[in-house]
């Protein structure tokens, strides 16, 4: 049982990492998640497909 619902602990947040690779991402332009990366390349592939339509 939880003490306190809803609280929840991050290591990756706490040291920065999170800020870290959000930074990255926003420098250069490619997702740093699995999730993000494969949302941008759907989308570059359907925008070279209606080019071609």
């Amino acid at each position: 049982m939880k003490l306190l619902k809803g609280l929840s602990f991050s290591l990756k947040k706490a040291t920065g990492i999170s800020g870290v690779k959000q930074s990255i991402a926003g420098k250069t332009g490619v997702p740093t998640t699995k999730g993000g990366l494969e949302r941008k390349i759907g989308h570059e592939i359907l925008k070279r497909l209606k080019k071609l339509i």
